[in-house]
């Protein structure tokens, strides 16, 4: 297999695969995977992609707005104007791909609204949008012969060189480098360093933690966002994201009386933004005592419900709750980052020629908090955008491939159990929707000595060490931003 690449992506979602499609087509391409290329937090994203195309009703100005006011003003404006105006050329290219976007009865799309946007500009296909998006991208890539896709490979070890960058890749049959002169991160979120979480077991945050380690800079990673309505059975670490549209299509928040409750905390009820629903849960918690939460959308039309939202219905009946006939119980759950790998316009981080795009990376067009369907629209952009520079450049960038030594280390040994499950635990106890201010400071101590024992003791570089070594750099940094 040859090992010298032009471009090196590290991972497979929406950003990833779009990157890859928009590299020259004499661009040689790697694309990294940790695992098979459907296992990503993007083929999870059910309620959409937000964006104004063929929308007469709508505007480019009413997006930013409504994003800015979700972000808390936060926003990055240069980045943001990117991401609402190149809107419109995602989407069309997603259905050039094939994308099933749903469409009304007249054969028009069906938008959809969710918390914090004031027009209907969510393109979905039912409740899996993200896998639908992912299924064509993978589609489109597989016809690229200038791209080489690797599943089941994880990125163990990452150095700058005089020429670019050279990866270490761990597959099943044993270690490779791999080389290239620029490299894209799209390794996703950080969900594992959580104790519930909306995400895939993959999203440990190795492309963070590896960008920090290269010296790139990392911003706002405390900015980790909480869906307020996670499916909550008390047991499962992975939890079943119950999509913004539900609420969008109508649906009730009740607290533990299965009374409606978010009047006492906004106006905008149960379709404020994300952080104000799952801050008013918590407060609600306090008030009453209780943590039994739900969602209720069975005052809706039954065969509607099911139509609309086909996965959510199945999965939750699966679980012995049908949602067209009672409510359904809800809790906040880590979900989403709005913080990452610093990046410009274009994409590349403070280390030249090393790029992100998707979650892992801070644009700075989510500020404080994400609006609902922004992030599959993000990947997409920031993707592209990253393309377009490295095409650019590439012309000017010598010929040849350094290669960096990772040398194996004798006599390591293999990673104690527990540490992985006692970062998640501080993480939750400590930096949940509203932080434990008497937890952090004890929490990012012990997080200190877990990430000091990992880097400096001769361990076993395995998949377990790799993530664990992620985790514990992921809370690190956090826990430093808040103290």
């Amino acid at each position: 297999m040859e090992n010298n690449y032009d471009v090196i992506i590290v991972g497979g979602g929406a950003a990833g695969l779009y990157g890859a499609i928009n590299m020259p087509a004499d661009c040689r391409v790697l694309l990294i995977c940790k695992q098979e290329l459907m296992l990503c937090n993007s083929a999870l994203a059910q309620g959409g992609i937000a964006g104004v195309y063929d929308s007469p009703e709508d505007s480019v100005e009413l997006h930013e707005h409504d994003t800015m006011i979700a972000g808390g003003f936060k926003n990055n404006p240069e980045s943001l104007h990117i991401l609402t105006t190149h809107a419109a050329h995602e989407i069309e290219t997603l259905l050039s791909y094939g994308v099933d976007f749903d469409r009304t009865p007249d054969g028009g799309f069906h938008r959809t609204l969710e918390g914090g946007h004031s027009r209907h500009r969510i393109f979905h296909h039912k409740d899996t949008t993200g896998a639908e998006i992912v299924e064509k991208l993978i589609q489109k890539v597989q016809t690229l012969s200038n791209v080489t896709v690797l599943e089941y490979a994880m990125m163990t070890g990452m150095q700058k060189t005089n020429t670019g960058f050279s990866v270490q890749v761990m597959q099943k049959q044993g270690f490779m480098v791999c080389n290239c002169h620029f490299m894209l991160l799209a390794t996703g979120g950080i969900g594992r360093v959580y104790g519930f979480t909306t995400n895939s077991k993959i999203a440990t945050g190795d492309g963070i933690a590896f960008a920090y380690e290269n010296g790139a800079e990392i911003r706002n990673l405390h900015l980790v966002q909480f869906h307020p309505t996670a499916f909550n059975n008390n047991q499962a670490r992975e939890c079943l994201l119950i999509s913004e549209a539900v609420r969008g299509e109508g649906a009730y928040l009740l607290n533990c009386r299965k009374e409606r409750f978010m009047q006492r905390y906004d106006d905008r009820l149960e379709l404020a933004p994300r952080d104000v629903v799952s801050r008013s849960i918590i407060l609600e918690s306090r008030a009453t005592g209780s943590d039994q939460f739900y969602l209720d959308i069975f005052h809706k039309d039954p065969e509607f419900v099911k139509n609309r939202f086909p996965m959510i219905y199945e999965k939750v009946l699966e679980q012995g709750y049908d949602i067209t006939k009672e409510p359904i119980p809800i809790f906040p759950c880590q979900h989403y980052l709005m913080g990452g790998i610093q990046v410009n316009l274009h994409s590349e981080t403070t280390v030249p020629r090393l790029y992100a795009a998707g979650e892992c990376a801070h644009t700075g067009v989510h500020g404080n908090n994400r609006l609902a369907s922004n992030s599959l629209l993000e990947a997409l952009v920031f993707a592209r955008q990253a393309a377009l520079d490295i095409a650019e450049k590439m012309p000017s960038v010598q010929s040849g491939y350094d290669e960096a030594v990772f040398p194996a280390a004798a006599d390591a040994k293999p990673l104690p159990v527990g540490l992985r499950t006692e970062i998640r635990q501080i993480m939750q106890s400590s930096f949940f929707v509203i932080p434990d201010q008497e937890k952090l400071l004890a929490g990012f101590e012990r997080i200190q000595e877990i990430r000091s024992q990992l880097v400096s003791q001769n361990y076993q570089l395995d998949a377990n060490y790799v993530e664990a070594k992620s985790l514990a750099t992921i809370a690190y940094i956090i826990l430093k931003e808040v103290i």
